[in-house]
C-alpha cells in the first residue's frame, strides 16, 4: 500500500517539474528508419526507396535526397520538388519516399534521406540506401566453328557485355541444354566437353562424331536471358582440309621445281653470242 503511494507521489512530482517548465517532450527527436538498406530493381520498372519518420515533433520537416555517384553528391529532391536527372521520372511520395516510375541502369547509386526538424532536440537524421539496377542481357556474340575434325580439341564461345549483375551461361546442342559435366548425365558421359558459366567457354577435348548439330547459347541473369541464333558445326572423320593443303603444297612445289628446272636446262643449252660467231 505504501508502495502504491509513493508511485503515485513521484508521478505527480515528475508531472510538476515538467509542467513548472512549460511543456512535457512529446519526443526525443527525429528518428527515420527504412524497409531495405538495400534495394535491388529491374530496369525500365518502378521502385519506391522508403524514409520512414518513425518520431518527430515538428510540424513541416524540411525533407531533402541526394544521390551519390562515385563519390559525388547531386540533389534528387530540394526545395519540395524533384532536381536532376530524377525530374519528371519520380515522386516524393508520404511521408518522405521517393518513387521512381521507371528505373534505368544510370540510377545505380546510393541515395540519402535527410530530414531537419527544429522543434526538436535532435532536429537532424538521415539514412542511405544503396540502389543496384539489374539489366537485362542482349543478344550474346557466338562463335562456333564451322567444322571440326574427329580427336581433335575445339572452343566455341559466348560473350555479352550488356547484362547487370553479370549474367550465367548455358549451352545447348540440338535444343537440348548441354550439362556442366557431362559426367553426371549417363546421355554425355563419354564426351570430352566442359562448360564455363562464368566466361562462356565450352571446350571439347575430344570432338566425336555425335558432337555434329547446331549449337546456340544463352546468357542469363535476374533481370532476363538472351540467345544467339544455331549455329551448325561439322565433324569430319579426316582433315580433308588439311590433305587438300598439302596435296597444293606438294604440286606447288613440283611446278617451281620444274620451272626451275627448264630455266636451267634453258640457260644452259643456249651458247653465247662470240661463240657462236667464231664457229
Amino acid at each position: 500500500m505504501k508502495t502504491c503511494v509513493f508511485n503515485q507521489g513521484l508521478f505527480f512530482f515528475v508531472c510538476f517539474f515538467f509542467s513548472s517548465a512549460g511543456h512535457i517532450p512529446s519526443s526525443v527527436g527525429v528518428i527515420l528508419r527504412t524497409t531495405d538498406k538495400i534495394v535491388w530493381a529491374n530496369e525500365f520498372e518502378p521502385i519506391e526507396l522508403t524514409c520512414l519518420i518513425e518520431s518527430i515533433s515538428t510540424n513541416n520537416p524540411r525533407i531533402e535526397w541526394k544521390k551519390i555517384k562515385n563519390g559525388v553528391p547531386s540533389y534528387v529532391y530540394f526545395q519540395n520538388k524533384i532536381a536532376g536527372d530524377l525530374e519528371h521520372r519520380a515522386q516524393l511520395r508520404e511521408p518522405a519516399n521517393i518513387l521512381i516510375f521507371n528505373t534505368t541502369r544510370s540510377d545505380t547509386a546510393e541515395y540519402r534521406c535527410e530530414v531537419a526538424a527544429i522543434d526538436d532536440q535532435r532536429d537532424f537524421d538521415e539514412i542511405l540506401i544503396s540502389l543496384a539496377v539489374r539489366v537485362k542481357p542482349v543478344v550474346p556474340r557466338c562463335s562456333v566453328p564451322d567444322a571440326v575434325t574427329v580427336g581433335t580439341s575445339t572452343e566455341l564461345r559466348c560473350l555479352e557485355n550488356e547484362g547487370f549483375p553479370a549474367p550465367q551461361y548455358r549451352w545447348f546442342h540440338n535444343n537440348e541444354e548441354l550439362p556442366q559435366d557431362p559426367k553426371n548425365s549417363p546421355k554425355f558421359a563419354n564426351s570430352s566437353f566442359s562448360i564455363n558459366p562464368d566466361t562462356g567457354g565450352l571446350k571439347f577435348r575430344r570432338v566425336r562424331k555425335e558432337d555434329a548439330g547446331e549449337y546456340y547459347c544463352q546468357a542469363k541473369n535476374d533481370a532476363g536471358h538472351a540467345q544467339c541464333l544455331p549455329q551448325s558445326m561439322e565433324v569430319y572423320d579426316v582433315d580433308i582440309l588439311g590433305i587438300f593443303l598439302k596435296v597444293c603444297a606438294v604440286v606447288a612445289a613440283f611446278l617451281v621445281l620444274t620451272i626451275c628446272t627448264y630455266q636451267g636446262c634453258k640457260r644452259a643449252c643456249t651458247p653465247k653470242k662470240g661463240h657462236a660467231e667464231n664457229k
